[in-house]
């Protein structure tokens, strides 16, 4: 899987769409993703709004660079009517890191902007997308795009890191 060696944070956008047949493939990706006892504690929001856009760029100082993507998603988990609430942003985690990698193989770029845990911003957000169902949370805001930077992934690999037990 290349994707998990070349993927870097894009945050830099052509003035492009990116095709609805793209996003539903990220969308796709995320929900593949693996979740505590089967739970799938996601929903996602699609934004193309402009205006919108602008608005959840400022939802945390972080978050400036969502404001030239021509797509913001916003994935939002559930704390009610699951199995396994604590376990919710964990399982949101993991769909997001699907959905970058997806973001990836697709050649485009995007990049995490977190939002969960702080409530203020899980608010903000909520209340910019029209967020009111009880129980739905904003976790995250992932803005993405044909990339107009490029940027090459720097080696991680950490061998003191490791520990084997024999």
């Amino acid at each position: 899987m290349n994707e998990i060696f070349t993927r870097t944070s894009i945050r830099k956008y052509e003035d492009r769409p990116v095709e609805k047949e793209k996003i539903e493939k990220i969308l796709r990706a995320a929900m593949a993703a693996p979740s505590a006892g089967n739970q799938q504690p996601w929903e996602f929001y699609v934004v193309t709004n402009k205006k919108m856009i602008e608005e959840l760029s400022n939802a945390s100082q972080y978050a400036g660079c969502a404001k030239g993507a021509p797509v913001v998603l916003v994935p939002c988990y559930m704390s009610e009517g699951i199995k396994r609430p604590e376990y919710a942003q964990i399982d949101l985690s993991i769909a997001c890191e699907n959905i970058l990698l997806e973001i990836t193989a697709l050649g485009l770029g995007g990049v995490w902007l977190g939002i969960a845990p702080v409530k203020e911003r899980e608010e903000k957000v909520e209340k910019i997308i029209g967020l009111n169902k009880q129980g739905l949370h904003a976790f995250a805001l992932i803005a993405l795009g044909y990339p107009a930077e490029e940027k090459v992934q720097q080696d991680r690999y950490d061998e003191s890191r490791i520990h084997y037990l024999d």
